[in-house]
């Protein structure tokens, strides 16, 4: 019997005996998008105003807090991809999200206590003092370990959520395809949401109110996540975890392509190639394409190679099929559009920490009255614009496009994050315009003294809104796309892989981000302008690094347009005649995209 015959046999008898899942699609959405929702109310509400809390309260630097805070966020994202592989193997998106989310809490538990008990944090500095004392050892280890909870419960939340909630609906179903597609808008719409209550009122409390008090909430409301997410407990969809055959199967094609390398590809026909699918795969079949040919090796049958009855390999390291090779190309194409994507985020991450400095030193009063908008709060303006954007695209923007393109999104993947790669370049070039403006009038015409920092500028901090504003839609268009673009161009047995990805290129951005502003420390330090990020921005050039990353982002659009010209979707048809298909018709919702 060959490989082809025996796969369509197992097929079959699969097909026959798989049991009926019961998909109850946004029925459950309360469950999972409010646990999303509150998980973010309370790290977020504890995040969102960290670097505050550690010059203010841990009496740190400027500099070190925004290293701590980039080195977190970094290994935060970074341990997504440990967690990913722990859910997608052994525990299932259902167990993982469950312990994580308790993780999470008891993370922001911690945090809280460094602020509640007085031991936990060093004594007080005055607004007058010039030196301040810092943590001791004990105090910055206990904040060091409610970090580490903090980093246990993204690794399982972040790269599962997403995941959980696509399960909850029948891809093959017309409902379900646009169940899925929606979800992503609405997703993040609600996480967005969280976001802004999160910088307006619990940044507020913490930062005019008490910090023991506004480190609290977030707490509590972490404990009303786990308690919604267990809620319903009986309604999921819970996908059992495969074990490690999705990556094993990627490293056999790789081992094997690279065994076989001296093989001449052209002397073997395509319909000779091994073409073995197994029938407890839950991969959509995939059509052969002609990028990473080398590959192709992997699947030539030797006389070496044994068969097994049923069709297998006898030895997966010698022998794989085709739809492991395609597998892999599906992942190694993908690797060129996420270090795009890590260079894209360097941009927005200066609209949460940088940003913040500038609004310390710019006037945050609201109406000449003596209510200061909070520094850490104006990111909200960032989240209002995505807030108010992804509704309009998804209701709006999307069907008018439907009708004019045909296409599924209105406009392919790509080319919604090409849009938003774009707008990041405007926003850094208005961040750098703004800096220096508000620098000008700092220097010229202040209002006061920021304590530890330096003059405060007369420009308003409302001249900060339309940098945030660009960020935002940059985010709408280039976070949510790629997000949406890894999740159905990974295989579907690596789902949670492919949100750790998402974050694995967050961390790289973080630490990109970190390593940048280091390096600008060390040179510009010496240089005749003097140091472009000192610890009063107004005797630095912050417009000067904008403009910088700026041009940085100008090189990475390029370098997105040519890796987006040369990728070819998951499931599309041959690339050239005589092509082998290694199933005709794919599942209904891996649509054939041949433009970008």
């Amino acid at each position: 019997m060959t490989g082809v015959e025996a796969m369509e046999k197992n097929e079959k008898s699969v097909t026959d005996e798989e049991p009926k899942i019961n998909y109850r699609g946004w029925k459950v959405m309360p469950f999972i998008i409010g646990n999303e929702t509150f998980e973010k109310l309370g790290t977020i509400g504890t995040l969102a105003n960290l670097l505050v809390y550690l010059t203010t309260v841990f009496n740190l630097s400027s500099l070190a807090a925004t290293n701590i805070v980039n080195i977190f966020n970094g290994s935060a994202s970074l341990s997504t991809l440990l967690g990913a592989f722990l859910c997608d193997t052994y525990f299932g998106r259902y167990k993982t999200l469950g312990f994580s989310t308790m993780a999470s809490f008891l993370g922001l538990l911690v945090i809280q206590l460094t602020a509640w008990i007085k031991k936990m944090h060093p004594p007080h500095c005055g607004r007058d003092s010039i030196t301040c004392i810092g943590p001791t050892t004990g105090q910055m280890g206990f904040l060091l370990a409610g970090f580490g909870l903090l980093i246990v419960g993204a690794a399982g939340i972040r790269p599962c959520n997403l995941a959980f909630g696509v399960d909850q609906f029948n891809p093959n179903t017309e409902s379900g395809k646009k169940g899925i597609n929606s979800f992503f808008n609405w997703y993040f719409f609600t996480f967005t949401f969280a976001q802004m209550v999160s910088l307006s009122l619990i940044v507020y409390i913490q930062s005019n109110v008490s910090w023991a008090i506004g480190l609290g909430i977030p707490a509590a409301l972490m404990l009303v996540s786990c308690t919604l997410y267990y809620m319903g407990s009986n309604y999921y969809v819970k996908v059992k975890a495969t074990g490690p055959a999705p990556l094993t199967s990627i490293a056999q094609a790789i081992v094997v392509a690279v065994k076989k390398r001296r093989l001449n590809l052209s002397e073997y026909p395509l319909d000779s190639l091994f073409t073995y699918i197994s029938p407890q795969s839950i991969n959509s079949k995939l059509p052969h394409t002609s990028q990473f040919r080398l590959l192709d090796k992997a699947a030539i049958i030797t006389p070496q190679d044994g068969i097994n009855p049923d069709g297998s390999a006898s030895d997966p390291w010698s022998l794989c099929s085709m739809q492991q090779v395609e597998e892999l190309k599906c992942l190694l194409r993908v690797i060129p559009i996420w270090v795009a994507g890590i260079i894209f985020y360097v941009a927005i991450v200066q609209q949460n920490t940088m940003l913040v400095f500038q609004a310390l030193q710019s006037d945050r009063r609201v109406l000449n009255t003596n209510f200061k908008i909070p520094a850490a709060s104006y990111t909200i303006f960032q989240m209002l614009s995505l807030t108010i954007w992804l509704p309009i695209y998804d209701r709006i923007l999307v069907p008018s496009l439907q009708r004019v393109t045909k296409k599924e999104g209105g406009i392919t993947v790509l080319q919604r994050m090409g849009f938003g790669m774009f707008l990041s370049i405007l926003c850094t070039m208005v961040s750098g315009v703004v800096e220096e403006r508000r620098r000008t009038l700092a220097l010229t015409n202040p209002i006061g003294v920021e304590p530890r920092k330096g003059a405060i500028s007369s420009m308003s901090g409302l001249w900060l809104v339309p940098q945030l504003t660009l960020a935002g839609l940059s985010d709408a268009f280039t976070i949510v796309g790629q997000v949406e673009f890894f999740y159905k161009q990974f295989p579907e047995n690596m789902k949670s892989l492919a949100g750790s990805l998402f974050f694995c290129g967050l961390a790289g951005s973080s630490y990109l981000s970190s390593l940048l502003i280091s390096i600008i420390n060390r040179v510009t330090a010496k240089s005749l302008t003097g140091n472009w990020l000192p610890q009063d921005l107004n005797q630095g050039r912050l417009d000067y690094f904008y403009y910088m990353i700026t041009a940085i982002e100008v090189v990475n659009f390029g370098y997105f347009i040519l890796c987006a010209k040369w990728y070819r979707y998951k499931g599309t048809g041959p690339s050239r005649s005589g092509d082998l298909e290694l199933d005709q018709v794919s599942k209904p919702y891996e649509r054939t995209v041949n433009s970008v």
